[in-house]
């Protein structure tokens, strides 16, 4: 499968790709010191020392500036949910399922502050028709699972998935780690529980 979020096939001038790494180096840096959700674009652009106009023609929103930080480490865990699905093919769905919730829920610990950035494009979160590349990539992979473990084609599928997502979204996560005070390793048996026994 072997995804890429980002066209990086694209030619770029050398002052605009100068640009853009100067974002990106202020950007990761404000974002480690005062959290993703507290940082604005137009801080990125003073501390960046380009106009926000520049910023915006680059980046339509901090979820597309989130995704641009975050996208190599979404090849990788993509390459290894590939990885994963290919070599447990004789394994049963349920046990891929679980194989695959796994490899995301490490994935959302180490990077939460990103992931969380990248969720939160405002057309997402006013639009339930908008999501992201993550979010359909691992939707096709849910409901492929589902399938098999139903051994038809039902919107039963497509619905579990859209259920399981929205567990594993961040706000969801978070409400289950902090206030609910669930380990990463909980969430997984429960989410097991609930999905895997179609």
């Amino acid at each position: 499968m072997n995804k890429k979020f980002i066209n990086q096939n694209r030619p770029e001038r050398r002052d605009a790709a100068q640009n853009r790494q100067r974002i990106l180096d202020v950007a990761i840096k404000l974002f480690k010191k005062n959290g993703v959700e507290q940082v604005s674009m137009n801080q990125i652009a003073i501390a960046a020392q380009i106009g926000p106009g520049t910023l915006y023609r680059r980046y339509h929103n901090k979820s597309e500036l989130c995704m641009d930080l975050i996208k190599d480490n979404i090849d990788l865990l993509f390459n290894d949910i590939d990885r994963y699905l290919s070599d447990n093919r004789e394994t049963s769905p349920a046990q891929r399922l679980r194989g695959l919730l796994k490899l995301f829920i490490h994935f959302r610990e180490t990077k939460a502050q990103l992931l969380a950035g990248v969720e939160s494009t405002p057309a997402a979160s006013n639009n339930h028709t908008q999501k992201s590349p993550i979010y359909n990539e691992l939707h096709k992979l849910f409901v492929t699972l589902f399938e098999e473990m139903n051994n038809q084609h039902t919107t039963d599928s497509i619905f579990a998935a859209d259920m399981l997502l929205a567990a594993l979204s961040k706000d969801f996560y978070r409400f289950q780690r902090n206030v609910r005070g669930y380990s990463p390793s909980k969430i997984l048996e429960q989410l097991c529980l609930m999905f895997s026994k179609r």
